[in-house]
């Protein structure tokens, strides 16, 4: 179990901090919900946690068949409901390869991607669209 502490800061901010490392974050509520969007907003934590969900775990898959995958990079777009209640409603993954590998590599990393526990635990109704490219 890992415990993560959050505050109310007041006027829609909040500070977390992850109690085994000390790391702290803020969020802020986005200028579409009253807030500043001075930093992510919950809801931008949750794209965030699914990439980089999805390449940490092409990473450990990388590790362990000795692959390099310095550079691997990818954008996710978080699409929100136009109707009550507020939520997210889709996310748009697109996650660039590096070019050259074997392809059971490249569909270990796929499949190793499309597995990931943050992917996992999203709720079916959030629409998914994961998109994979090659290339330097």
């Amino acid at each position: 179990m890992v415990r993560i502490r959050v505050r109310y800061e007041g006027e829609l901010r909040c500070a977390a901090m992850h109690d085994p490392s000390g790391t702290t974050l803020a969020t802020d509520a986005p200028k579409d919900n009253e807030g500043r969007g001075a930093a992510f907003s919950p809801t931008d934590l949750l794209a965030t946690s699914l990439l980089t969900c999805m390449l940490t775990i092409m990473g450990i898959y990388a590790k362990r068949h000795d692959l390099d995958l310095t550079g691997l990079d990818g954008h996710v777009d978080k699409i929100m409901s136009d109707t009550p209640p507020r939520r997210v409603s889709g996310l748009k993954v697109s996650i660039r390869l590096p070019g050259g590998l074997d392809p059971r590599h490249e569909e270990g990393l796929r499949r190793s991607a499309d597995t990931c526990p943050v992917r996992m635990s999203l709720h079916p109704d959030i629409q998914l669209d994961v998109d994979f490219t090659t290339g330097n």
